[in-house]
């Protein structure tokens, strides 16, 4: 493993992978963002159902929660259906790590159909990533997951409060391909951190989950941030984002956060 890994992720088998530097942590550098491994549940995902066969179902929910630390070390990623049906299914992912579950994922496929002519509601399109300045997260955050991003803000962030554009140049899994919402969905965790509404040096507030809605498939490789943290008076939070691509605003992202001071 190295500070240039070009991915996060090595495949051993079928449901083995080992992590890569790329993965290290900001709230501890000896542990996996959660980030790059929401991303690869849903390839995992993806391509347990394209191992049975085409269908007219989509992605719609993926609902993430966060059972324990991911050490730098192999783990495995096993995908079973808990609801099957023809038009609407559930499925469930559970990465286990060290003998133990340590992330379990529900993830919503549904029918596809054509709702054209009643489509609507969706935010306004964010500026053009190419116009807006680049944001360095690495003066707050450690990690190899965090100098593996690119950051771009809309304007300046303000605590709490901000909105940008995040990419990165690092594949999923080495030597294999990953869908556009695979990708996107590895980058969304980012929005917990960039507009921070206290320093880390003196606050935690990590998420235990991350839960995305889907209305339209996403595509490309920028995803735009659109997100606003809220703590609360007794130690929780939520960090709640508009999700973009370059074609439109095209879903939700929600990440119930803990919150403590630092040394309690």
């Amino acid at each position: 493993m190295t500070a240039t890994a070009e991915s996060y992720f090595i495949r051993l088998d079928q449901h083995r992978y080992r992590p890569t530097d790329a993965t290290s942590g900001a709230w501890n550098t000896a542990e996996q963002h959660i980030s790059p491994m929401n991303g690869l549940i849903v390839q995992a995902v993806e391509r347990f159902c394209s191992e049975r066969g085409p269908d007219p179902m989509a992605l719609s929910r993926i609902s993430i929660d966060i059972l324990g630390a991911l050490p730098m070390e192999p783990f495995s990623v096993v995908v079973e259906v808990i609801r099957p049906g023809r038009t609407i299914e559930l499925l469930e992912a559970v990465v286990t790590s060290g003998g133990r579950p340590a992330v379990r994922a529900r993830i919503w496929r549904t029918i596809g159909t054509d709702t054209t002519q009643v489509a609507g509601g969706e935010a306004d399109r964010l500026p053009d990533p190419n116009d807006c300045e680049l944001l360095v997260l690495s003066d707050d955050w450690p990690g190899g997951y965090i100098d593996s991003i690119k950051l771009r803000s809309v304007g300046t962030p303000e605590p709490g409060r901000g909105t940008a554009w995040v990419s990165t140049g690092t594949s999923l899994v080495a030597d294999e391909p990953s869908s556009d919402l695979a990708r996107l969905v590895g980058l969304a965790d980012t929005a917990n951190g960039f507009c921070m509404r206290e320093s880390m040096d003196s606050w935690l507030f990590p998420n235990v989950d991350l839960a995305i809605q889907l209305f339209r498939q996403p595509t490309g490789v920028r995803l735009g941030l659109d997100t606003t943290v809220v703590f609360g008076p007794s130690g929780l939070g939520v960090t709640t984002t508009a999700l973009h691509d370059d074609a439109g605003h095209f879903g939700y992202a929600q990440q119930s956060l803990t919150i403590r001071a630092r040394g309690k």
